[in-house]
């Protein structure tokens, strides 16, 4: 009987993962199954671009994992159950069950709500293609408007920044303002936070900081401090969240949920279950957890490969590299920042702003869908055979 790989999630960490094993491994002896609920791969890094009303491109999964031996289950994921090493899933037909002998658990995230009321019903996000486009359709009928409209962008982190100035620069005619909890930019070096603000007064982008958002309403949202901000279009970009499904289903997670790994992105609960992604609690080579990125999607997807291909196959496992080394943040299509970071993620005093850091943006969005799409490009073509027995508990990891 083959070795069931199943792969949960089609993002940045999960595409490229099921690609990897593909090329890898044999496929006399293993059969991979990517279950994703969306057909098309998503540009989570440019939804944003797309809420503004900008088109983004979208392949089609079928034609990513097109000549490779991959199977695709258009599927919602519902419960996850590694004692007995099934998977849920619902689907058109009703839905099911998948065994599986190793799991690689790639779900990403989704937008934090922190228990403020109304953020579910009235406000919108960016974190996934469907919500990505109510907010462009919202935005759409504002700007048809002859007064135009208000878009309120709660959350100064890198989604928000790069939230409000897209939509500033791509609808001139609505007004935008970004709330921030502390200061504008607080992460940033002293010379990007300037920038930035050079940024928003060029988009006309009205920065509140120090504000803090208890409750949002249909057109106004509550702070803290007792006032209340009118608002067309409430965009919460206030953190990620991670589904409770690894929780429920009883692997060891963090308090937010994400599932807690090794240094090989294996669980500590769970050994033949593998994170990747926004879903895994990873330390990276600094010592401090990784954060929810496009870029830790690719450090943990290439560790997690390189583990299982380890283990199955018998061969000691390789440490590949864990790093956090900065931010990459666009404002608008012609402006950018980007920021280094040093071994404690503080911000490094020197920074890139300007078109050279749009371009660098623009480059990296373009590497990133090009080898999503390509998951099995420039991967050796031998393919290694699956050890008598797979290690499912011994360490074999090289320092």
């Amino acid at each position: 009987m083959k070795h069931r790989i199943v792969v949960l999630g089609a993002g940045y960490a999960g595409a490229y993962v099921a690609g990897t094993l593909d090329r890898r491994l044999s496929p006399a002896d293993i059969e991979i199954t990517v279950v994703n609920a969306e057909p098309d791969f998503v540009q989570r890094l440019r939804l944003h671009q797309l809420a503004a009303g900008q088109e983004i491109e979208t392949p089609q999964l079928a034609d990513v994992f097109a000549g490779t031996g991959i199977r695709l289950r258009l599927a919602r994921v519902t419960a996850v159950d590694p004692e007995r090493q099934v998977v849920a899933v619902a689907d058109a037909d009703g839905g099911g069950e998948l065994g599986y002998d190793t799991l690689l658990y790639a779900l990403g995230s989704h937008v934090a709500d922190h228990g403020v009321p109304g953020v579910a019903e009235h406000a919108f996000d960016v974190t996934g293609r469907p919500s990505a486009l109510r907010l462009r359709e919202r935005l759409d009928s504002l700007s048809r408007r002859d007064e135009g409209g208000s878009v309120l962008v709660v959350g100064d982190g890198l989604t928000g920044i790069e939230t409000a100035t897209e939509i500033a620069e791509s609808r001139p005619g609505l007004s935008v303002t970004l709330v921030a909890r502390g200061e504008l930019g607080a992460q940033l070096s002293a010379g990007a936070r300037s920038h930035l603000r050079q940024a928003c007064d060029r988009l006309g982008i009205t920065a509140l900081e120090h504000t803090s958002v208890e409750a949002v309403e249909a057109t106004r949202v509550l702070c803290a401090d007792g006032t209340a901000l009118a608002s067309d279009a409430t965009v919460w970009t206030a953190g990620f969240a991670v589904s409770p499904i690894a929780a429920a289903g009883g692997l060891e997670v963090t308090e937010n949920g994400r599932i807690v790994v090794d240094r090989t992105m294996r669980s500590v609960s769970h050994p033949n279950v593998y994170a990747a992604g926004d879903s895994a609690y990873a330390i990276g080579d600094n010592g401090r957890p990784l954060p929810m990125s496009c870029a830790s999607a690719g450090y943990t997807g290439m560790q997690a490969t390189a583990a299982i291909v380890g283990r199955l196959t018998g061969r000691k496992v390789a440490n590949t590299k864990l790093e956090y080394l900065g931010n990459h943040i666009s404002l608008g299509r012609r402006d950018g920042i980007l920021q280094m970071v040093d071994d404690e993620a503080h911000a490094r005093p020197k920074y890139v702003g300007g078109r050279k850091a749009a371009r660098i943006k623009a480059g990296i969005l373009r590497m990133s869908l090009w080898a999503s799409s390509h998951p099995t490009f420039g991967l050796p073509k031998r393919k290694h055979r699956l050890a008598a027995a797979p290690d499912t508990s011994a360490e074999k990891a090289v320092a």
